[in-house]
């Protein structure tokens, strides 16, 4: 272990994991070829291509939250909830270990337990539920426990050891397993990655160029970003590397300005974020945030703090980096504070009660947090799989999208029409329409739990603010406003319309645009007054069969898919009227954005095709029809925005489609009547329904 004086610089960089971009190894341990397939088939490479050239870091300003009880530095820190964190241990102002449990929330700190030890420079993550802590050390000998955290309770259990104590060492998620890097012996760096679950015994997967100390670590999308570190030479590094778990490769993708050690690091989006440090020279702390961009290979300033400092936590949380404690010029501090992005809108204050979206992270995008592999720390355990309701089995089908097989099958509710994203993107809710019953899912596990009984919840949608759950109960021709997770009815809305079944929000979140299948219509409701602005009927008049809905990214065009027209519709929300039509494919049905935001995949069930459309021109580009036939419903699209996952509705199969070529890559049988199945995990910070609408 280090002198307390200093700490590493882990400058961590971000890994942008922009569309269609792939990191290709020159050197096992040294440079990259990037390589860019292109995200949807060849006739729209150009401008997919383009997209993904372009710079995705955006800056981030510092604001105040409060104090901590005590200063502290070299805490470690993970996400405890979606306003929590815990910290752990750390050096205090008279220089000594702690081993405090403390939980920050709201500007505010508690003691929440003790470790079973005072220990300073751990590792710590938040996986499958729970905080998980790994070494540590405590100025005269080193750890190797992993050690189970009950950030509620203070409860303390040891949940697995470490190949060899280490202190100094940085840990992230990915898909379910922690990997830990790096760290010190107390003789020895290590350049190891060591991989690691619960239940399982860990395992060295990768080795670093160089052994590090202190090295900032964080994950982005499926990747683990690496950003400098002490070297046993005494320097600090400036390299930032990059690590793929499918390949178990470790790469140089960029160099800091200087070399830094005792910096944070953490993710916003496909961005990461290094935050202070120092150089290798002690007392050096410096102002300076740096933005990660992979995709473009680019390291820019994105903001300076208010004072200058090191050794500090840094916490992803909804769209923000919450910082806590560190190191400043005269020792520990206790400051709190917060990272959000400069570009975001300035949307007026929520009142309480209303339901005001999140600012975006871009205003003409309303699809910015949802980029490949740009991942909320609420989902990074989640397990990857595709959720199948089998609307004539009332069974669902779980597949796993590496194998193209079904690992798990159980029964639901009569008649599940959907799988819903919760609004905290923490569980998953078949919706149950002929069986008045919602089955919760916890996509860490994948395993069922207990019905919730609700009335006839054919699809369901969340309110742009996540109070409500707006349970769309189509045969009693209401939309019910339910209390979030709960499912409390607040008050019932009767629509004028027959066969109300989905919707999509505008770019504020101020209204929706619902559809009704059975009567040609659509309508415009207020959210927060939870009330009908007006209803339209469409150009077809009773002979449409209105499907699908989905906002354009720039927010000015809502999409309805029409199933007897076989068409979109194109509806000007803040006027509400219909401004254009244009022709897809005999009964058109699902729609669902690509994740550069550049296309509109369209899915003709009564013709077995999927229409490409380009959200710039508002025209058909690419028409891929699905070899063998089938009846493409509903789905959506991997969280790296590759394969595009649609239900067979007449078929009993599930496609997974590759969105480069379209070419069919599996055909997978499932149940009888496969429906709105849900791809999970998906891009984005909060969900606003149906199968899968992440902003």
């Amino acid at each position: 272990m280090k002198s307390r004086d200093g700490r590493l610089i882990a400058i961590l960089l971000a890994l942008a994991a922009a569309a269609g971009i792939g990191w290709g190894v020159t050197s096992r341990r040294h440079d990259v070829v990037a390589s860019r397939p292109p995200v949807v088939e060849s006739a729209t490479h150009r401008e997919a291509a383009s997209q993904s050239r372009r710079e995705t870091a955006i800056g981030v300003t510092q604001r105040h939250l409060g104090t901590l009880t005590l200063p502290i530095q070299d805490a470690a820190a993970a996400g405890a909830g979606p306003e929590q964190v815990v910290l752990l241990g750390g050096i205090t102002a008279a220089g000594t270990s702690s081993d405090q449990i403390r939980l920050v929330s709201h500007g505010r700190d508690q003691l929440r337990g003790r470790l079973p030890g005072p220990l300073h420079d751990a590792a710590a993550v938040s996986l499958a539920g729970a905080t998980y802590l790994f070494g540590g050390g405590n100025g005269s000998s080193q750890s190797d426990s992993i050690l189970k955290i009950d950030a509620s309770t203070g409860g303390v259990a040891v949940a697995g050891r470490l190949p060899a104590r280490s202190s100094d060492q940085a840990a992230a998620v990915i898909r379910g397993r922690a990997y830990v890097v790096g760290g010190f012996t107390g003789a020895q760096w290590l350049d190891t990655i060591v991989s690691w679950r619960p239940g399982a015994r860990p395992r060295v997967v990768a080795h670093l160029p160089t052994p590090l100390r202190y090295a900032a670590v964080t994950a982005v999308g499926d990747r683990l970003v690496i950003a400098g570190g002490s070297t046993p030479d005494g320097a600090a590094s400036d390299a930032v590397l990059s690590f793929d778990p499918a390949t178990g490769r470790v790469t140089t993708i960029g160099h800091l300005p200087a070399g830094t050690t005792h910096a944070a690091a953490a993710s916003l989006g496909d961005v990461a974020y290094v935050i202070g440090g120092r150089g290798a020279t002690p007392g050096t702390p410096t102002r300076r945030i740096f933005a990660v961009a992979v995709g473009s290979r680019r390291i820019r300033l994105a903001g300076r703090l208010a004072t200058p400092v090191s050794d500090l936590a840094a916490v992803s949380l909804d769209g923000r980096i919450l910082l806590a404690g560190g190191r400043g010029r005269q020792g520990p501090v206790e400051q709190l504070s917060e990272l959000v992005p400069k570009r975001a809108p300035t949307l007026p204050a929520a009142k309480k009660g209303t339901s005001a979206a999140p600012a975006l992270l871009d205003p003409q995008n309303v699809y910015a947090a949802d980029g490949p592999n740009m991942l909320s720390p609420a989902v990074r355990s989640a397990l990857p799989r595709i959720y199948v309701p089998n609307s004539e089995s009332d069974t669902v089908d779980v597949i796993d999208p590496r194998t193209y097989k079904v690992v798990s099958h159980f029964a639901v509710g009569a008649l599940p029409q959907h799988v819903t994203p919760s609004y905290d993107l923490k569980t998953l809710y078949v919706l149950n329409d002929q069986g008045n019953s919602i089955t919760p899912i916890n996509p860490v596990t994948g395993k069922p739990g207990k019905p919730i009984p609700v009335d006839d919840p054919y699809n369901m949608y969340f309110t742009p603010d996540g109070r409500y759950a707006i349970v769309v109960a189509e045969r009693l021709h209401r939309l019910d406003f339910r209390r979030a997770h709960i499912f409390r009815l607040h008050r019932s809305l009767v629509v004028p319309c027959t066969g109300v079944d989905h919707m999509d929000f505008s770019a504020d979140g101020s209204y929706l645009i619902a559809s009704c299948e059975f009567s040609g219509q659509v309508l415009k409701i207020d959210v927060e007054k939870e009330k009908l602005l007006g209803s339209l009927t469409l150009p077809d008049g009773s002979q449409g069969m209105p499907q699908d809905v989905k906002l354009s990214p720039d927010g000015k065009v809502f999409y309805i898919a029409d199933l007897r027209a076989n068409g979109l519709w194109e509806l000007d929300g803040n006027r509400f009227k219909v401004i254009g039509f244009l022709p897809t494919g005999k009964g058109v049905h699902g729609l669902y954005p690509s994740r550069d935001a550049k296309f509109l995949y369209a899915t003709n069930r009564g013709e077995g095709s999927i229409s490409v459309i380009s959200f710039r021109t508002r025209k058909v580009v690419r028409t891929w029809k699905i070899a063998g036939g089938g009846s493409p419903d509903m789905g959506g699209v991997s969280a790296d925005g590759k394969v595009l996952w649609l239900s067979g509705r007449y078929s009993g199969v599930v496609y997974a489609i590759d969105t480069r070529n379209g070419k069919l890559l599996a055909r997978i049988p499932v149940g009888r009547g496969p429906h709105g199945l849900c791809v999970w995990p998906q891009p984005g910070r909060y969900s606003l329904g149906h199968t899968g609408i992440l902003r």
